[in-house]
């Protein structure tokens, strides 16, 4: 695999790694919140187009519109490399942390995101390795 894909990869991985410090941060501690909403969209960012590029540099699939989340979401579901339909919950929720100006749907949120999906983003992970090592 080609080492831009590799890396996309090892960025994902390094950005669990500063996703799962709000695990057991207080949320209402300063910064915390949005650290932990700038982490997760950066996490669930770099995860989809980790995704993609196995849809298509590993698995050949090429009959997807390939800059959208939602059918990379679609398509990585359907082709085995996520198992669960949370994952289109966590694109709703992405998007609308994008709005979330005043921080409460962020603080609604915080505990899906550090719990349900950081558990899914370890799953993708878990997946991603026979690709990736």
């Amino acid at each position: 695999m080609e080492r831009k894909y590799i890396n996309r990869y090892h960025t994902f991985c390094r950005s669990m790694k500063n996703l799962e410090k709000s695990r057991m941060a207080d949320p209402s501690a300063d910064f915390v919140l949005a650290a932990t909403v700038l982490n997760f969209n950066l996490t669930f960012d770099i995860a989809w187009k980790v995704m993609k590029d196995i849809l298509v540099k590993q698995m050949g699939i090429l009959d997807f519109a390939m800059g959208s989340p939602r059918e990379t979401l679609q398509q990585a579901f359907t082709n085995g490399i996520i198992e669960d339909d949370q994952w289109m919950r966590m694109l709703k929720d992405r998007n609308q942390l994008a709005h979330d100006y005043d921080g409460t749907f962020a603080a609604e949120k915080f505990r899906d995101i550090v719990q349900i999906y950081y558990a899914l983003f370890e799953q993708l992970k878990n997946k991603c390795e026979k690709y990736y090592i």
